[in-house]
């Protein structure tokens, strides 16, 4: 496919991207999502500013999840800095009503697609956001947020993460299932990101609905604390969710995009080519591929998924439809406005 073909191709589906930090640097560093920004600290330029507007729109991204994140400690205000982040996204939608619209549902996605405008979704990044409070999943919900990743870098009142403070073999605690059996009353999706390997069974055994891991890599391509193992692949493709695909070089042992590539197929190997999607982390302190330096650049991941052999049907589910599937099975318990 060559790489017009691939613009196409964008500019006919809506594309899905399910992480990118781009909210924190709206709400803290004044970053415009309607400017272009070629580089916005030149000392971090690789490592954030991937995201904006204009470049989503060369790119043909149609629906972009916001990740809210917060410092992954346990301490009071958290909440509030989600809530801050809300804040800088929603001023940012209506400050671009003519390019963003908020999202939380397949329809929603669809309907912005149809009126030539990008879907702005909302998850969040780590539960130590709750502040142990079961409460916060619903008011976090009522703002719009469809997922909230359990764990981030360090131990919460859920359980532990993969990597950094307090990981280890505990599983889930009781809180920890408490949080998911609220989140599937109200249609906020759980995302296995950064959870260690316990609480990531535990969790699948918790949840009575399809599940994601937003925004990882997978060992059968690259030996790592981050990546998800084939077992883990298996069990989140027979709960009828998705695996979001990072591209961090770091988690996915090669700089190229060939590597993203790499990892999206292994997923179609292990699973099947319903369970593959994009979770770029741009705008996470990640170095993307070089070939994949911002958003606008996603028509090139889709040209080389094609030159690897994959038709139109399946790049089509990688690029979008397998999110909107399970968003389409998961109902929210609220709407889109905010």
């Amino acid at each position: 496919m060559r790489l017009e073909d691939a613009r196409a191709l964008h500019d006919e589906i809506p594309v899905i991207d399910l992480h990118a930090d781009t909210a924190k640097l709206m709400a803290h560093f004044g970053y415009d999502l309607a400017i272009r920004h070629d580089k916005l600290l030149p000392r971090f330029a690789s490592f954030v500013g991937h995201v904006d507007i204009p470049r989503m729109r060369e790119g043909g991204l149609g629906g972009q999840f916001f990740g809210l994140w917060t410092r992954p400690v346990l301490r009071r205000g958290l909440a509030g800095a989600v809530h801050v982040q809300l804040d800088a996204l929603d001023a940012q939608i209506a400050a671009s009503t003519s390019d963003l619209v908020r999202a939380v549902s397949a329809e929603d996605v669809l309907a912005a697609r149809a009126a030539g405008k990008i879907a702005a979704l909302a998850g969040i990044e780590g539960a130590q956001a709750l502040e142990g409070k079961l409460a916060n999943v619903e008011a976090f919900a009522a703002r719009g947020v469809r997922y909230i990743g359990l764990l981030h870098f360090s131990k919460n009142e859920l359980g532990s993460p993969a990597y950094g403070l307090g990981s280890g073999g505990a599983g889930l605690t009781d809180f920890g299932r408490e949080v998911i059996a609220e989140m599937d009353r109200l249609g906020v999706l759980v995302d296995l990101a950064h959870i260690n390997r316990a609480g990531f069974f535990d969790a699948m055994a918790t949840a009575t609905r399809p599940v994601m891991v937003t925004h990882t890599g997978v060992n059968g391509k690259c030996e790592h604390w981050r990546n998800l193992a084939d077992d883990q692949i298996v069990a989140v493709a027979d709960s009828g969710g998705c695996v979001g695909v990072i591209f961090a070089p770091r988690y996915l042992g090669g700089p190229g995009i060939a590597a993203v590539a790499d990892h999206i197929l292994h997923i179609i190997d292990v699973a099947g080519e319903d369970t593959p999607a994009l979770g770029s982390d741009f705008d996470g302190f990640v170095r993307p591929p070089r070939e994949l330096a911002d958003v606008s650049m996603l028509p090139a991941l889709t040209a080389h998924l094609a030159e690897r052999g994959l038709g139109r049907v399946t790049l089509e589910k990688i690029l979008g439809k397998n999110v909107l599937r399970v968003l389409d099975a998961v109902p929210f318990a609220f709407s889109a406005s905010p």
